[in-house]
């Protein structure tokens, strides 16, 4: 995605191929064949889970370079230092630019990849790059001449190679795509680490309300679960996106996690047993482990994880609108709610947030106390089992059942119920927590707390509110706050009621390149038809692209393979239905532009510096911004 670099390394270089005479384990800085495995080890890197070769056709001598990588950051610092000559200058790099054109004025600028985990070769070209299929093709045939791997596949990087593909299929070039790899992957790492701890293979079948983990168990899931409490490890056998709830809750623990679809096979035989586990980018190892090894585990005293909470203001009953909160208002709504209404105040232009209303502290804790329900919390708290997870498990539900069974403060209610009336013109609203336990640096609690979409009527209301003060129950919620030391009698919560979008699509932005961490431009993109509840539950493939919005660089990852998706149902609630044929792409380049557009707009909002975690939501061709938090993963 990067196109700068430093000259300093094409000056090393032209030093190194000026010399006649090369001494002993040194080599040149090009060569104009790879005819071996050595020779191309020796020219490329291992870049996460791929490794990555260069070559640049020159047009007019129809010569071949093969650079190494590991001298050259990009292709510029050869090309101008090496082949032009040329200082790095605007004018220099502008001139060179050109060559990422339909109409090539010098050279053809490519990239070589063996995607170590399926061992499948292909060549391909920055997905900014306008190539069209005469070069595709000049392209492969050059290669065919000199590359030791014959019969390599294009693989289009951008939707407007993917058009180029299907021209260069008509004549015969084979191709391969992003998404055919990703998903013939048997391997995909998410966070890196080791943990020793006992292997706990969960067996198919097994419903996610029944599962019970232990904090030190390394898990083996044979399923996609929506979610998991606090484990040491997870090993899954069905696996879709970095950013689903489970992936994003191993990435904030710090904990090994990968997917393997033969790890049943593989390692079924250790359930039950102490096991060290390593996740690497292209490997990992599970054992048994070693005596050791058990005995480090055991005297191992993890530092402990202290989050500060937002101190909470329970004495104020205003029901303020978005338009009218700031950052401060934390203390009164919780942070959700408190982070949407300092960009809708930030009035910034071109930035969608859809109307929306906090319910603060003030009535969660109303709840409580009138209902008596704050002494069965002190009660179950301080109760000896509570260190027991299934005693715990059991425990939670029956409280968050009484909390939903409580009736509701009445005069509460219709003062609540006449806003949504007056300020949201009584259509169908989402009911979403914004706990002081959420979003907040070093704990984003992504899906601990509950969300009731397209809730329609005033007893409706009711209900979603007391499910959402009820979720501030859930165990995941309970034990996340356990492994980062929150007091749980600190925990308020706060409700955020907004117009319900019947979206096109939705999905999840992050500001930064969870697949190559040396990419300091570009953002991740995930999305699915319908609402967005389906791209974190981690249950099908999303549509995933790196967008770069400095270059407007678009590379794709993957499409989704869902055949259903989730849209308003007329009586209120939602309902699945299929995914109408021909819809093809959601998050074409114009689409990824104006997403990127309106998240780079209130970037400068937020200031601990740490990258975003965007919800939205597509209608149509518009996109709204639902909730913007610090991102907090591996």
């Amino acid at each position: 995605m990067k196109h700068a670099g430093l000259i300093l390394a094409a000056v090393v270089a032209m030093s190194a191929i000026s010399s006649p005479v090369l001494a002993k384990g040194e080599q040149r800085a090009w060569v104009k064949e790879v005819p071996d495995v050595q020779t191309w080890k020796n020219y490329s890197k291992i870049v996460a889970t791929d490794e990555l070769g260069k070559f640049i056709i020159d047009l007019k001598t129809n010569d071949i370079y093969f650079f190494d990588v590991n001298l050259f950051n990009i292709h510029a610092d050869f090309v101008l230092g090496v082949l032009l000559k040329k200082a790095w200058t605007a004018d220099n790099v502008r001139e060179y630019n050109k060559n990422y054109e339909r109409v090539k004025p010098k050279f053809i600028l490519g990239y070589l990849t063996h995607h170590i985990k399926v061992d499948r070769w292909s060549f391909s070209f920055w997905e900014g790059d306008k190539i069209g299929p005469e070069d595709v093709l000049r392209a492969q045939k050059r290669l065919e001449q000199v590359f030791f791997q014959k019969g390599l596949p294009f693989r289009p990087d951008s939707p407007m190679q993917q058009k180029v593909a299907l021209d260069v299929q008509k004549k015969g070039l084979k191709f391969v795509t992003n998404d055919e790899i990703y998903k013939s992957s048997p391997y995909q790492a998410f966070t890196k680490g080791k943990a020793v701890g006992k292997l706990h293979v969960v067996p198919l079948g097994t419903a996610y309300e029944s599962a019970v983990f232990d904090r030190h168990d390394i898990v083996l899931l044979q399923e996609s679960y929506p979610d998991i409490t606090p484990v040491a490890g997870i090993l899954a056998t069905a696996f879709s996106t970095p950013l689903s709830h489970v992936n994003l809750r191993a990435g904030a623990w710090g904990i090994p996690n990968a997917g393997d679809k033969k790890a049943r096979d593989k390692y079924g035989k250790l359930d039950g047993k102490m096991v060290y586990y390593e996740v690497n980018d292209t490997s990992m190892v599970l054992r048994e482990a070693t005596p050791t090894e058990i005995e480090d585990a055991k005297n191992k005293i993890a530092a402990a994880k202290h989050v500060t909470l937002p101190k909470a203001d329970l004495d104020n009953p205003r029901l303020a609108m978005l338009t009218r909160m700031r950052a401060k208002d934390v203390v009164l709504y919780g942070t959700k709610a408190a982070n949407l209404g300092e960009i809708v105040t930030a009035n910034l232009e071109g930035v969608r947030v859809p109307a929306g209303f906090g319910v603060g502290f003030f009535y969660y804790q109303q709840h409580m106390k009138q209902n008596k329900l704050d002494a069965k919390v002190d009660a179950m708290l301080a109760d000896p089992k509570w260190t027991d997870p299934a005693w715990r498990k059991t425990a939670l539900a029956t409280l968050r059942q009484q909390i939903q069974d409580a009736p509701i403060d009445q005069p509460s209610l219709d003062t609540i119920y006449r806003r949504v009336r007056l300020k949201l013109g009584g259509k169908g609203v989402f009911v979403r927590s914004s706990t002081n336990a959420e979003d907040l640096p070093g704990f984003n609690g992504a899906g601990l707390y509950d969300t009731f979409p397209n809730v329609v009527g005033r007893k409706a209301i009711g209900e979603a509110l007391k499910g959402v003060w009820a979720s501030v129950w859930t165990l995941r919620a309970v034990d996340e706050r356990e492994a980062f030391g929150i007091d749980h009698k600190q925990v308020y919560g706060g409700v955020l009621v907004q117009v319900g979008v019947n979206a096109t699509a939705a999905g999840v932005l992050v500001t930064k390149n969870l697949w190559d961490l040396t990419d300091d431009h570009s953002f991740t993109i995930n999305a699915k038809f319908g609402l967005g509840m389906r791209v974190v539950e981690g249950q099908k493939v999303p549509e995933q692209i790196i967008f770069d919005p400095t270059n407007d660089g678009t590379k794709i990852i993957s499409r989704t393979d869902d055949p259903v998706m989730l849209k308003f149902d007329g009586n209120g609630g939602i309902k699945e239905v299929p995914v109408p044929p021909g819809e093809g792409v959601i998050l074409t380049e114009e689409r990824a532009k104006a997403l990127a557009e309106q998240v780079r707009a209130f970037i400068p909002v937020f200031t601990h510096g740490q990258p975003l975690d965007v919800e939205w939501v597509l209608e149509g061709e518009s996109f709204w911004i639902v909730q913007a938090r610090p991102y907090v993963g591996g």
